[in-house]
């Protein structure tokens, strides 16, 4: 009307019932991106908590958002939808692995699994001293909990004493409660890898690498008392036998006899 007739605005906005406020408004294109930023490191950080919550605790750092501008972002955001939430490991601080000097000062424990003849699985529990490289225990059952390692632990006690550290992955086992109010009690350390670096636990998995080529990948077992008979066999020949290159071409227990005497 004002460009092809040439009215003023005025009786233009008069003509249509356009109220000239609204005619003259100009949206004004706001700046969230600080407020997306604090909504995301608040999920990350919390992932259990809703809106509210969020709205709340960004007005405690001095932003003064509505409620009703904070709940557009959130839910442009998608946080309103029910996230399944994820157990989140601590944050583990990479340790480099050093030469124990001497016995006892670090165990490395780990799980390796295999296949009976049937199918069923069963796990392989492996505790090694990192000082000489001698297995001290190869323990296998269909399932070791947490409460099987503790009792593992214990009888190793009896004739070996226990480490001053533990090294360990993030297995359910190993982040267990229980395992870690009985290191506490025995004054261990508990030391964890970070996820994905098995080579922080090197010295056990250098020792799962010739378990899996020399015996599980070698035999065809029909039952745990199969398997359990030639693990035992086949750590005795290992520590008792098997000359080692960080050794100097001498076996675990050959070394552990030497600083004994």
């Amino acid at each position: 009307m004002v460009e092809e007739h040439g009215v003023s605005h005025r009786q233009a906005c008069l003509a249509v019932a356009l109220p000239r406020s609204t005619y003259q408004y100009q949206a004004k294109e706001r700046d969230d991106s600080q407020l997306i930023q604090e909504l995301q490191q608040l999920v990350e950080k919390h992932p259990s908590i809703g809106f509210w919550s969020c709205f709340y605790r960004i007005r405690r750092m001095g932003y003064h958002y509505n409620h009703k501008r904070v709940y557009r972002v959130y839910t442009a955001l998608q946080l309103n939808i029910r996230r399944r939430l994820k157990k989140r490991l601590p944050a583990r601080v990479k340790q480099a692995l050093f030469q124990p000097e001497r016995i006892n000062q670090v165990w490395s424990v780990d799980f390796m699994s295999d296949s009976l003849w049937d199918g069923r699985k069963f796990r392989l529990l492996n505790i090694v001293d990192d000082y000489n490289r001698e297995i001290l225990s190869m323990e296998a059952d269909l399932s070791i909990p947490a409460l099987r390692l503790i009792r593992v632990l214990e009888y190793l006690k009896e004739f070996r004493g226990l480490p001053e550290m533990i090294r360990v992955d993030n297995g359910p086992e190993f982040i267990s409660q229980k395992l870690e109010a009985w290191c506490k009690e025995n004054k261990i350390q508990l030391m964890f890898i970070q996820p994905g670096k098995p080579m922080q636990n090197a010295y056990v998995e250098r020792c799962n690498g010739s378990i899996r080529r020399e015996l599980l990948n070698a035999y065809v077992f029909r039952t745990l008392s199969e398997v359990r008979e030639k693990t035992e066999e086949w750590m005795f020949d290992y520590n008792h036998h098997r000359p080692h290159q960080a050794l100097n071409f001498r076996a675990p227990v050959e070394l552990l006899e030497e600083i004994v005497n």
